[in-house]
């Protein structure tokens, strides 16, 4: 009997995610290709270097999900899954003990309440405003004339706490080469946006409700001081998969093996998940978008 393979491509903001399983939900291959924003190029490469690993081609995948901000530039799929359900989904498969999940990426940040059943319960998201994402980090590193991947490391030899009044990441950089210019360190400068920015999440866990089992996933949770900022603020630890970023990507394909086989790898409510794609869907209309903090303060 031929072995059946299965697909999910998340086409994020930044990067593009695919991740191939196999009939028993073994992940066969994983890629990540970072390129422009909502890159059809770069999620062309993500696909076909996840598929060259597995060593199969795009005939033998039977079913491939997308989703992420470009989910519907998805060729080839049977359906698509807002990132909500994806993340969670993938991270309930790994980490069973899970009630509530922080993914900061690129350009937004999530908190999704799991249930029992590791289902999603509730949410809340900032997708309108870079303060506390991947690219707020890569102005501070900007700003601080060092590589994105250095932060963490400088932030984390930080002693003192300055005040960083401003959260926006418009403002952001010139208050911090204020501070330089003012003679702080740098190691304290990085460190005290850091602790702002966990700070910061904190309200986005607020609304859904702090909870045990947290799991933090997304591209900033390699950085290792965004981590330890966030614990702090939390006053809890938290567990980060070995590759945070595909949690999107890996959730999608569980799904795409779970509706195109009939079979339950991880538990799955058709019914509860449809309704909570009408709800985040309809949080995305524009008529539903209120104006950022942001425009209101400069209009």
């Amino acid at each position: 009997m031929s072995t059946a393979y299965f697909m999910g491509v998340d086409l994020g903001s930044t990067t593009a995610k695919a991740v191939v399983l196999d009939d028993q939900a073994k992940v066969l291959s994983a890629h990540i290709v970072q390129m422009g924003a909502v890159s059809r190029r770069g999620m062309e490469q993500a696909v076909e270097s996840a598929l060259a690993s597995a060593g199969i081609t795009q005939k033998d995948i039977s079913y491939t999900i997308g989703t992420g901000y470009g989910r519907r530039l998805v060729p080839e799929v049977g359906r698509t899954f807002t990132e909500i359900t994806c993340h969670a989904r993938g991270v309930a498969a790994l980490f069973p003990e899970a009630n509530l999940v922080i993914d900061i990426g690129g350009q937004d940040s999530k908190v999704i309440a799991l249930d029992e059943q590791g289902l999603v319960d509730n949410f809340a998201m900032n997708d309108r405003c870079a303060s506390g994402t991947g690219r707020f980090y890569e102005v501070l590193a900007r700003a601080l004339e060092c590589d994105i991947s250095e932060v963490g490391a400088l932030a984390m030899k930080g002693i003192q706490d300055l005040e960083v009044s401003t959260m926006c990441a418009t403002f952001a950089e010139t208050e911090i080469i204020s501070l330089l210019a003012e003679g702080a360190d740098p190691a304290d400068v990085a460190a005290s946006v850091h602790r702002a920015i966990a700070h910061r999440a904190l309200g986005l866990v607020a609304m859904v409700g702090k909870r045990d089992g947290i799991i933090m996933t997304g591209g900033v949770a390699k950085n290792p001081a965004a981590v330890h900022f966030l614990e702090a603020a939390l006053k809890q630890k938290m567990q980060v998969p070995d590759d945070p970023q595909i949690m999107g990507a890996y959730g999608a394909a569980l799904l795409a093996l779970e509706i195109s086989s009939g079979r339950q790898i991880t538990l799955y409510d058709p019914e509860k998940i449809q309704a909570l794609e009408s709800k985040v869907e309809a949080a995305f209309k524009p008529k539903n978008r209120s104006i950022p903090d942001c425009v209101k303060c400069t209009t």
